[in-house]
């Protein structure tokens, strides 16, 4: 009889399990907001934490940052290259930002996880690609880099005369924190401005016939990072990778939200003051000063809130160039309404010629 009831009591249970079946856990990130601010969070309260406007690299699959900059870098005092880049600058075209920008933000989304993302990312590295080819560059590859979720970074490589790299990166990716793994997310300014703004610049570096025959001092490359929005994903992994590597990243400029000018403010270019490179920055506003009509306003950006800091992070010397003070961005990011309409190209214009004077000064400089 105790037998019996013992058996019907076990069934019971196994039934029971069987019509409620246990809730797995939600996946766990550790997250950075700040050096001593470390967190385990699920994937909702990321999203909650960028709503509150709050920043962090998703460090779960990182190494331990090390304690000083790996490859300290002088920068040059003065640029040094005015003849040749005042020659290009002209060659950067706003009907081709446009262009570029209204098909990159008509996918749906560029969700990280999504098969947008993974369509966009294809799409942009066929761009790549075409400049490539129409250039007739031997020593110029495009490359994934491939992540464990769908989309994909692209690096596209200028070798140079050494192993000494510079880098310029934007990332790619877009969210609707509204609904981020399915919503619309036409990201036109966060961030498909800064693609753009370093895709037309790689154009027009690849007519330069020293750019591309290697004639320059240093390697040169162009990032477009996947999932910058959930922590800085692309741009960590790639970083962690060439710190593992001993590569020698002697300078990253950053360019996330080129396009935005608030109504009745002036124009300005702003640079980020903290988490970033001093020696680069201050080179980096000789750059502007050289070869943009625009003035400069420092602000300071916070920990972690852009793929810059992950240069940082893994000891290489960084700096951010952004659209505005850091006050007057647009409002319409992180939503549908982050359209090409919100978008002058006339400012992304000027952000391509800073990015085509700081990838030619550095490199064939000295560093």
């Amino acid at each position: 009889m105790r037998a019996s009831l013992a058996l019907a009591t076990l069934v019971g249970l196994s039934n029971a399990a069987a019509l409620h079946p246990r809730q797995s856990e939600p996946t766990k990130y550790k997250i950075e907001l700040a050096p001593d601010d470390v967190r385990t969070v699920t994937q909702e309260e990321k999203w909650a934490l960028k709503a509150e406007h709050k920043n962090f690299i998703d460090v779960t699959n990182l190494d331990e940052p090390g304690s000083k900059l790996q490859f300290l870098a002088s920068f040059p005092g003065a640029v040094a290259q005015t003849t040749a880049v005042k020659a290009l600058l002209p060659k950067l075209s706003q009907t081709n930002l446009r262009s570029t920008l209204t098909t990159f933000s008509n996918f749906h989304n560029r969700y990280y996880t999504s098969t947008y993302g993974q369509q966009s990312a294809e799409w942009l590295q066929g761009q790549v690609q075409s400049i490539i080819d129409a250039s007739g560059a031997k020593n110029v590859k495009v490359a994934k880099f491939t992540h464990s979720w769908r989309q994909p970074s692209i690096i596209a490589t200028i070798t140079g005369k050494s192993a000494s790299t510079i880098v310029v990166g934007a990332h790619q990716d877009s969210v609707n924190l509204q609904n981020p793994s399915a919503g619309r997310a036409p990201g036109a300014d966060d961030d498909g401005s800064g693609s753009v703004t370093i895709l037309e610049a790689f154009r027009v570096l690849l007519t330069d016939s020293k750019v591309a025959s290697g004639q320059a001092a240093n390697t040169i490359e162009f990032h477009w990072y996947a999932g910058e929005e959930a922590g800085l994903l692309g741009s960590g992994a790639i970083f962690q990778q060439y710190a593992r590597d001993g590569r020698q990243v002697k300078a990253m400029l950053n360019q996330d939200m080129t396009g935005y000018v608030k109504p009745g403010t002036k124009e300005v270019i702003g640079i980020a003051t903290d988490y970033v490179d001093a020696g680069l920055t201050t080179f980096l506003k000789k750059v502007i000063a050289a070869y943009s009509a625009l003035p400069t306003v420092d602000f300071k950006c916070g920990y972690a809130c852009s793929d810059h800091a992950s240069a940082t992070r893994s000891g290489f010397p960084s700096a951010l160039a952004f659209e505005s003070s850091f006050d007057n961005d647009s409002p319409y990011i992180h939503s549908a309404d982050d359209t090409v309409s919100t978008v002058n190209f006339a400012h992304v214009l000027e952000f391509s010629k800073v990015v085509v004077g700081f990838v030619y000064e550095l490199g064939f400089a000295t560093l």
